[in-house]
């Protein structure tokens, strides 16, 4: 596997896509096959795009409520989906992590070029507020949600973070090679964030996100393009110089820009293993604070 994913290099477009999710398909669809949405295409907005399904924590403690994990799918702007019927991609990270403990949401959002930045931003927050008020109803705890992605999915939750930099509604965030607004758009990008320098200037999320406390999960790919392993450590330094410290970081060898987030779940658990001891972390932290409140 590892010679298969160094054989591909570093580079990204439809067909590295695929060769990767053939990679990983038989072992993701085995998954599929046992572990069906608690709940699916939930509206969560107006748009037909405001959907989400939800999946069901495994080993919760009855009549509990289950921290929850929210994942936001790449995809390049434009394309990309919480489920589908030919892969059985993105919505695997809903049940990997629903296999730890956690309620698994993963969420659709509206796409490029009709909508663009920062509608990303603004339909994470829109899913956010929704499962606060919402997500008991499901077995959820409104109080713990950890916030992820990757790709674009990062590049939403980091403008979610610049549109909310108090972010008090999610208690740890968790960015797989996503883009902090450290180095300049590239032709494909531009789909999304337009051709006007002031509007592409405006995207800055990596200094709301260093002077928060919001704990913190950066990760990049041994096999990522140059532009994302830059942000990545450009994010790092950032935080380390506001927060006098690094947050939980992970480069994950062996991997590229697709297959960081696709393995999730697979028998490589390294990086799984280090998302979900940092989730656990927050959400503990997260449930003492608010016991402490409470007395």
């Amino acid at each position: 596997m590892r010679s298969a994913i160094a054989a591909l290099g570093d580079g990204i477009g439809p067909q590295v896509l695929e060769q990767c999710q053939a990679l990983f398909q038989a072992e993701q669809w085995r998954m599929a096959q046992a572990s069906a949405p608690l709940a699916a295409d939930v509206q969560y907005g107006p748009h037909e795009r405001h959907q989400l399904d939800l999946y069901a924590p495994q080993g919760a403690t009855a009549g509990a409520l289950a921290p929850v994990f929210v994942w936001v799918h790449g995809g390049g702007f434009s394309r990309g989906e919480k489920n589908s019927q030919t892969h059985p991609f993105n919505a695997h990270v809903g049940r990997w992590i629903a296999g730890h403990g956690f309620l698994g949401v993963v969420i659709n959002y509206r796409l490029a070029p009709e909508h663009r930045w920062p509608s990303g931003g603004e339909d994470v927050a829109l899913a956010i507020d929704w499962l606060k008020t919402n997500v008991a109803r499901f077995g959820g705890d409104p109080q713990r949600i950890v916030l992820g992605g990757t790709s674009a999915g990062s590049v939403h939750n980091a403008t979610y973070m610049q549109l909310r930099p108090q972010a008090n509604e999610i208690c740890g965030l968790v960015l797989l090679s996503g883009l902090y607004g450290l180095t300049w758009f590239e032709s494909r990008e531009r789909e999304y964030f337009g051709d006007d320098p002031q509007l592409q200037a405006s995207f800055r999320p990596c200094g709301a996100i260093a002077d928060s406390s919001l704990p913190l999960f950066v990760a990049c790919a041994q096999f990522d393009p140059r532009r994302f392993q830059t942000e990545a450590l450009g994010l790092l330094r950032a935080v380390l110089d506001a927060r006098g410290k690094l947050p939980h970081a992970y480069v994950a060898s062996g991997h590229n820009h697709y297959t960081l987030a696709m393995h999730l779940g697979t028998a490589d658990t390294r990086l799984a293993d280090e998302i979900v001891a940092f989730a656990t972390q927050c959400v503990s932290l997260r449930g003492e604070a608010v016991a402490s409140r409470s007395t």
